[in-house]
């Protein structure tokens, strides 16, 4: 994606299980995020803190699920998932960039979880 382009999405489809996310954009680009990446992944205070040094890990959500999804303006949506967590707000941009790093970030997300001692059961 180009700075000077914001993707668009054309497409957010929820699967029936509630487990996976698909996003595709206008530019052609297209992902499918777990439920679980995503609220790992959220953009909320809560995960990412105020800084980049305050990134919380979250463990024990393998099983966790997207409950609903509302828009937010015309720039995000908003993800409650079955665990309760709701504060994220994903913009457009943001799921764009976590879909172009999701393999990096869920593997390091992977190895957080190694080095903490912490499980995603």
């Amino acid at each position: 994606m180009t700075d000077d382009k914001t993707a668009w999405p054309t497409e957010i489809r929820l699967n029936p299980a509630r487990d996976q996310l698909h996003v595709a954009f206008d530019d052609g680009s297209a992902f499918t995020y777990t439920a679980e990446f995503l609220r790992v992944h959220s953009p909320s205070a809560e995960v990412k803190g105020h800084g980049a040094d305050e990134r919380k890990i979250i463990g024990g959500k393998r099983s966790v699920m997207i409950a609903d999804i509302q828009p937010t303006g015309n720039y995000a949506v908003r993800l409650t998932f079955s665990d309760g967590h709701s504060t994220g707000i994903y913009s457009w941009p943001y799921l764009f960039e976590i879909g172009e790093d999701q393999d990096a970030l869920w593997q390091q997300y992977l190895r957080d979880l190694e080095a903490r001692g912490l499980s995603r059961d």
